[in-house]
């Protein structure tokens, strides 16, 4: 209950989600590169973070955009490597080049790169000392169908994973949604927050004129939190026919950027969802979810179809939403929060998202309409 942890950020009211400077000071986010306004949260270029799936990096160099920074992926001599997407030379883009025996060359001078980014060969020129022509390498691994890449790795890509179930008792499958104009805070704070559904997505989720009594408890981490639900299964026609019988679910934030919720019913794990919102840029983010079920509950393809059949309804009214949000901070100057009484995350997520740390607690529970 003490101490330095528990006042707000510089800039941030008591209640962690409005300024403290006046009504017109937008609330600011990490500062570096233009990255205020919340649009990118702190500890992002050390994050791994998933950007594409094994199978879109083949024989051809792919392009992708983290956190504003154009990186290249390719496969050479020595397997999967990221870059930088930028040639040393004259900042030319190497995903416009090919690889040639195993090596990354540059589309505009042809210089050629080994997987250490060591510069192997400049055309037209007399071999010499070409240590300082490097390219930039950035962090790199392929895990499970995924591949995920970080600009300033800190940890080991296994020790920068949320848990997920694992073993043969389990099937899996990713799903690379489409970029969306949005911001990672609110993306965050939409997944995390139950009552909005009983509106967006009402009848699919929950039902807005029909709701139950749920019993809340929180557990705060010094760098995470994760909210618990005890409830039946949610009225709405989705969650009936993809979970069956609930006892609790779990909502749990890993920072920077990822979220997982898990479904429960009174023995056993009905689904998992792990969730990246992913930031191309300081505007836009690619949602990559991996979500995991049972194999008792039926053929993994099957599984599989009613999930996305089912969800891509919800993907796109929270999609939608998120982009009118982005668009209303920004005619605004930036955002202004007032907490409301269920608010009860938001500060934690803000928190987190700025680069504090929590206090270790279990708060709760707490009963809601939902």
């Amino acid at each position: 209950m003490s101490g330095d942890l528990r006042q707000p950020p510089a800039g941030l009211a008591a209640d962690g989600l409005s300024p403290d400077r006046g009504d017109a000071e937008p609330v600011r986010g990490p500062a570096d590169g233009g990255r205020g306004h919340l649009n990118l949260p702190a500890g992002i270029d050390e994050a791994w973070l998933p950007v594409a799936l094994s199978h879109e990096v083949g024989a051809k160099p792919h392009g992708v955009k983290v956190a504003g920074v154009p990186v290249v992926l390719w496969r050479g001599r020595e397997g999967l490597k990221a870059f930088l997407d930028r040639c040393p030379h004259r900042n030319y883009p190497l995903s416009a080049g090919r690889v040639e025996d195993g090596q990354l060359v540059c589309a505009y001078h042809g210089w050629a790169f080994t997987g250490d980014g060591g510069c192997a060969h400049v055309p037209g020129c007399a071999a010499g000392d070409l240590s300082r022509l490097k390219a930039e390498t950035v962090g790199v691994a392929e895990w499970q169908g995924m591949i995920f890449v970080s600009l300033k790795p800190q940890v080991p890509f296994t020790d920068g994973l949320p848990p997920i179930p694992d073993g043969p008792d389990y099937d899996h499958f990713w799903w690379a949604m489409k970029p969306q104009r949005a911001r990672v805070f609110d993306a965050l704070d939409n997944v995390l927050d139950p009552f909005h559904t009983n509106f967006i997505h009402d009848g699919l989720i929950r039902v807005s004129h029909r709701r139950q009594t749920v019993e809340q408890t929180i557990e705060t981490f010094e760098n995470g939190f994760e909210a618990t639900y005890i409830q039946n299964t949610d009225y709405g026609w989705m969650s009936r026919a993809l979970e069956g019988k609930r006892a609790r679910s779990r909502g749990r934030y890993f920072p920077p950027v990822a979220f997982q919720g898990r479904w429960e019913g009174p023995e056993k794990l009905n689904l998992c969802t792990t969730i990246w919102f992913v930031p191309q840029d300081a505007h836009t983010i690619r949602p990559m979810a991996r979500f995991t079920t049972l194999k008792s509950r039926g053929p993994a393809w099957l599984k599989e179809a009613a999930i996305r059949l089912f969800l891509f309804r919800v993907i796109d009214q929270d999609a939608d939403a998120l982009t009118k949000l982005h668009d209303n901070i920004a005619a605004f100057g930036g955002p202004k929060f007032r907490a409301g009484p269920g608010d009860r995350l938001g500060d934690k997520l803000m928190r987190l998202y700025t680069g504090g740390k929590l206090v270790p607690e279990v708060l709760g529970p707490f009963h809601m309409e939902l």
